[in-house]
């Protein structure tokens, strides 16, 4: 089981509902470390004057800039239902599986209420859930 933070499972980048969206090629066991959020370490005042859809709040003060598409993570896209969640250790933000995950899904995390109100309530969540209520 790759559940090492080093060790990250086979994940493809490729077209979802959302725009791009990141898949896994192998099932996931629930718990299981899955990828990290990666980028350069910012400041708070950095972030808040360079604003972007991939910033992700570490702390108070860090917030990483995932904006470099070699950050796979990037891709993960919103769900009110997510099958993934993150989790911050020593600095790093890891993502892993809520539940276990079939080879082919799509993977989603929550972005949180601060993300979702900004970014993504003014055009619609496009997430399943969100899709059923429509």
């Amino acid at each position: 089981m790759k559940n090492d933070p080093g060790e990250e499972h086979i994940l493809v980048v490729r077209r979802s509902k959302a725009g791009l969206g990141l898949f896994t090629k192998e099932p996931i066991k629930r718990g299981a470390f899955v990828i990290e959020y990666t980028g350069k370490v910012l400041t708070r005042a950095e972030a808040d004057e360079k604003g972007g859809k991939y910033l992700f709040d570490v702390n108070s003060r860090r917030v990483v800039d995932g904006t470099e598409r070699i950050n796979r993570a990037r891709y993960i896209n919103h769900s009110c239902r997510p099958n993934c969640e993150a989790e911050i250790k020593g600095g790093r933000i890891l993502i892993s599986a809520k539940r276990a995950i079939l080879a082919g899904e799509e993977l989603f995390y929550n972005y949180g209420k601060e993300y979702f109100n900004e970014f993504i309530k003014p055009y619609g969540c496009r997430c399943e859930k969100c899709a059923e209520k429509r």
